[in-house]
């Protein structure tokens, strides 16, 4: 594990280039700041200045090199390096409520960005007009989309939202890619179309375990695209497999909602949030069952077995009061919730390496054979 402070405010959102030598990041403002890696320091190479409200989301396509931002002034920029400096792009997203978060698509012809507007965003490139033009995915949603992710097969889009809802939609735009074929999530794939919907009549998937009553923080796709794990605001866990004879399996915690969530290999997932470490979650497909594999960084305070998320509160509460600052007290990594994380090397069909930010403006890189052989019991499958 190591540890990097960039900055005295919290990160809100990073990507990664593709060799993994620099990161983009939010300092919780309406700067996207562009960091080198200089041997074992961290150097400041460029900043993004075009957005005039927070920005929101950042993603880093690999391949083409160029940068997707969105942010509360309801705006979208594609930045291309340009003889050393990064020029944008604006992308009319024509939304009235603030973008929440941006992804690009796996073959980069196109991108979503989720909104406070009740829809998603699906922006393409129109060569004879040469500018970023959008189609919007409306129904069912009725809240603020929170996450994105896409199938490995560049149609298929999760999005889990502040109704309480994961769903799969169909993102298929005719006039950039061909025709899909079919997957486990269904094999009709008009614009639009909702595949999956947890807990929903219109679901292909039946549900068990209630798939979360809570705000839907993050969604992720498994390497296959045959399953999706996502995390919610009620403190639960759940993981869908695409085919109609597959359920939603949901796990709740007695821990503090987690914030954000991946897959790590095809069974298991890495997700953290507001208790300041990454936890792993099994997934067994066989027997259908989803459990809790361990603590990836396990603090002092572990020892207070049983402590409910109300109780837990009043202590850090309490203690803010008496000390004015509880970070001496947390013996994490993080001093504060994590609010991201990204896969550095590996990818979601094998992680050796994963990258958390959060709210105390630090970066942890974790190596995952050195967790395994550090913490006892701990297996990774």
């Amino acid at each position: 594990m190591s540890y990097h402070s960039f900055l005295l405010e919290p990160i809100s959102c990073h990507a990664w280039n593709k060799d993994r030598t620099q990161i983009a990041l939010c300092p919780n403002n309406h700067e996207v700041h562009i960091y080198k890696k200089d041997g074992a320091k961290w150097t400041k190479i460029h900043e993004l200045k075009e957005h005039n409200g927070q920005v929101t989301g950042i993603d880093w396509a690999p391949e083409s090199n160029r940068i997707v931002t969105c942010g509360a002034d309801r705006n979208a920029y594609v930045w291309t390096l340009k003889e050393g400096a990064w020029k944008p792009t604006l992308v009319i997203l024509r939304i009235n409520r603030a973008a929440r978060c941006v992804k690009w698509s796996p073959k980069e012809n196109k991108f979503a960005v989720g909104s406070g507007s009740r829809l998603i965003s699906i922006c393409y490139f129109e060569q004879e007009n040469d500018w970023w033009v959008c189609k919007h995915i409306k129904k069912p949603i009725r809240s603020t989309i929170l996450s994105l992710d896409w199938h490995p097969n560049n149609v298929l889009l999760a999005a889990g939202s502040c109704d309480f809802k994961c769903r799969v939609f169909s993102a298929y735009i005719k006039e950039v890619e061909e025709k899909p074929s079919a997957t486990p999530w269904g094999s009709k794939m008009p614009f639009g179309e909702v595949m999956f919907e947890s807990g929903g009549s219109g679901a292909q998937v039946q549900t068990s375990g209630g798939g979360g009553g809570g705000w839907v923080h993050c969604v992720c796709f498994s390497h296959s695209g045959n399953r999706l794990a996502w995390v919610s605001h009620d403190s639960t866990v759940s993981v869908a497999e695409g085919g109609k004879t597959g359920t939603v399996n949901s796990l709740s915690s007695e821990a503090l909602p987690l914030l954000c969530v991946t897959f790590i290999t095809e069974n298991s997932i890495v997700a953290a949030g507001h208790d300041c470490y990454p936890v792993l979650f099994v997934y067994d497909g066989a027997k259908g069952s989803l459990t809790f594999g361990g603590k990836l960084d396990v603090p002092k305070q572990a020892a207070q077995k049983g402590i409910s998320a109300r109780e837990r509160f009043q202590n850090l509460d309490r203690r803010a009061s008496e000390t004015q600052g509880t970070d001496k007290d947390l013996n994490t990594l993080h001093k504060n919730s994590i609010s991201q994380i990204s896969l550095l090397e590996g990818g979601r069909s094998k992680c050796t390496k994963f990258c958390t930010t959060g709210m105390d403006g630090g970066m942890g890189i974790w190596d995952v054979k050195s967790l395994e052989s550090a913490m006892k019991d701990l297996k990774i499958v």
